[in-house]
């Protein structure tokens, strides 16, 4: 099984930014506690962090080429705004797993849309890092069926 893990902006600085929304784990240390679920479960995991939209957009194409079986994304800013990513996501059909550390359902009222949601098999939010590994569990039974 194969899974891309994509992360959107500003999450290269976590432990430095907001801490009190985020926590204070490092983005290392995101990857990391990814990693070793990836190796505990025999998934191969590729994870990339990205600030800017059309690369991620380009990202979700490749997950497509290299045939993963599925993406976990965290879209962050952009999801309240990337129609492209929404449509990249729609143009792979690839089973897709939207994640966000912290609960943005609590959180200002321009973080209650989510442009991606619509292409995605679920969501996963506020559950921190840890979401990130319900997400992949997420993909892992989608893809059993």
């Amino acid at each position: 099984m194969k899974i891309y893990v994509l992360n959107g902006p500003n999450l290269n600085l976590l432990g430095i930014r907001e801490p009190d929304v985020y926590g204070s784990g490092t983005y290392e240390e995101l990857c990391s506690k990814i990693r070793s679920y990836g190796a505990e479960k025999d998934i191969e995991i590729e994870i990339y962090q990205s600030n800017h939209e059309g690369e991620l957009v380009e990202l979700i194409h490749k997950a497509f080429f290299a045939e993963a079986d599925g993406i976990v994304i965290n879209p962050a800013a952009y999801t309240h705004t990337s129609i492209a990513l929404l449509d990249a996501v729609k143009s792979v059909n690839l089973p897709t797993v939207e994640v966000h550390i912290s609960d943005v359902s609590a959180r200002e009222a321009f973080r209650q849309q989510s442009y991606i949601r619509a292409a995605c098999i679920a969501t996963v939010a506020g559950k921190g890092f840890d979401g990130y590994i319900e997400a992949i569990k997420l993909l892992e039974n989608q893809v059993k069926e």
